[in-house]
């Protein structure tokens, strides 16, 4: 081991965020920056594959440019945003952003063609085929893009391309490839096989503990690079959920839950991993968590710091508008791309304030709509839930969540879980620590924990059922303006 300073590197959905930790979890220095994302249509959201490599070497340049000895370095991504990418290893395409809704024609197709007994077989959990499961997203592209199916010789995660670009190493990791590996962690014949050639365009899997190669460029050049995993895998291990029985609230562009268990309970809408380390994660992604911040300080020209003093002063002894956070499609737990979202109850004495809050609340709906499926597929329920991202940098926001709830909301000391597992993986590869869990017991560490309000929660305990019947009250009357044509009135 050349050092006891490791990185960990978290490429987004908004930004690459990076950081250089000791052994023992301290953060001795950062980097983040944003990146643009596309949306030239409702239903397309893409990014350039190119701005993630860029950065990623950005945070490079900084974190090792003091010549501490680095001992290794480990990556995280955003996960179901594929790349196509050629024989030369240039990308073909645009990346298609796992918000993207183009292939909901092509998902429903291949969801329809399997049984349940079939998801049961290969996945343990009754997992859908939605519009950003990879096959889907293969099939589209065969048939309205053939030529470039036709070029492409590898579809890949953006955490596989950065380190392909690093170190000239292809690879990928089993739980990152959602829906397509079993319990063995290794791909499903039958499943590939829904989708001719999809197979040959996939690289092999490898353990996330792997070595994988080395930094070839740069100030950290010789660097060894750690295979890692998803975002979502890696941030629960960073909040702690390493532990059997622990719940996690991931909080970034979506919302992120998941609680770790042995016990599999077939749920409609969650995603159950693969087991590892004796760590069974059920989990699930909403779609637009911190996205919908983001929408609404764009939509008022506010930053977010301002938007959560407006919340701060509504009124809370009264209800607000319920929101339906589902601006693009919502993933977990109802998966329907073609959701969308909706104010409820808006009267002659809402004010900005109440509809800030408003914002706020829908979110935190969203996840207790998801908390509800991930606790009957895990047999385990939490009466404190590990909190991190940087959606969890608000405090109103944070108690919003914990009344909500219901339950009791502890945050993560560092604001990027990601970041942190991240790192944490990339010293477990190099036997820093002597197993997994002892990692993430010496570097998760808490600030602040948001105790849930007895009057709040039983405002809450009304207005969620409320809530979810606007979900499918909503449905149809989506369904019908998704298909009304401007063009002929």
């Amino acid at each position: 081991m050349d050092g006891d300073l490791v990185i960990g590197i978290d490429v987004g959905t908004t930004a690459v965020k990076a950081g250089l930790l000791d052994s023992g979890g301290t953060l001795i220095d950062d980097y983040a920056a944003p990146y643009p994302t596309n949306r030239p249509d409702s239903a397309l959201v893409e990014q350039d594959p190119e701005s993630w490599v860029s950065l990623v070497s950005a945070s490079l340049e900084r974190l090792a440019a003091n010549g501490l000895p680095i001992a290794a370095l480990g990556i995280c991504s955003q996960v179901n945003t594929h790349v196509f990418v050629g024989a030369d290893g240039a990308p073909l395409f645009p990346a298609i952003v796992w918000q993207d809704g183009r292939a909901s024609s092509e998902a429903a197709e291949l969801d329809a063609r399997v049984t349940d007994e079939q998801r049961m077989a290969w996945w343990g959990a009754p997992l859908p085929i939605d519009a950003s499961n990879v096959l889907a997203r293969m099939l589209w592209m065969a048939r309205h893009r053939s030529d470039i199916w036709e070029e492409t010789k590898h579809v890949m995660l953006p955490k596989d391309y950065c380190i392909f670009r690093l170190t000239g190493e292809l690879t990928a990791d089993p739980l990152s490839n959602i829906g397509l590996v079993g319990k063995s962690l290794d791909y499903i014949p039958e499943v590939l096989d829904l989708v001719p050639g999809a197979a040959e365009r996939l690289v092999p899997p490898s353990d996330m503990r792997s070595i994988v190669g080395r930094v070839r460029h740069g100030p950290a050049s010789g660097v060894p690079v750690a295979n890692g995993t998803m975002d979502a895998w890696t941030g629960l291990l960073g909040c702690g959920g390493h532990a059997d029985g622990t719940t996690v609230y991931l909080s970034g562009t979506s919302e992120i839950l998941g609680i770790t268990s042995r016990t599999v309970s077939a749920t409609p809408g969650i995603v159950v991993f693969p087991e590892y380390q004796g760590i069974r994660l059920h989990a699930g992604p909403t779609q637009s968590g911190g996205a919908s911040q983001m929408w609404y300080c764009g939509l008022q020209d506010l930053r977010p710091e301002q938007m959560a003093a407006l919340a701060a002063r509504s009124d809370y002894a009264r209800p607000a508008p319920i929101f339906l956070p589902h601006l693009h499609g919502e993933r977990a737990p109802i998966w329907n791309a073609d959701a969308r979202a909706l104010f409820l109850g808006i009267e002659e004495r809402t004010c900005a304030a109440d509809m800030a809050r408003s914002v706020y609340e829908g979110v935190a709906f969203s996840a207790r709509h998801l908390l509800q499926s991930l606790e009957a597929s895990a047999g385990v329920r939490n009466d404190v839930i590990n909190c991190g991202g940087g959606g969890f940098q608000t405090d109103i926001w944070n108690q919003i969540r914990a009344n909500v709830l219901a339950r009791q909301c502890r945050r993560l000391a560092v604001k990027d879980p990601g970041v942190l597992g991240a790192a944490g993986l990339a010293g477990w590869a190099i036997e820093m620590h002597p197993d997994l869990s002892a990692v993430f017991r010496q570097i998760t560490r808490f600030d602040r924990t948001y105790e849930p309000d007895a009057k709040m929660v039983a405002l809450y305990e009304q207005l969620f059922p409320i809530y979810v019947d606007a979900i499918s009250a909503n449905a149809e009357l989506c369904r019908a303006w998704l298909n009304v044509d401007a063009r002929h009135p």
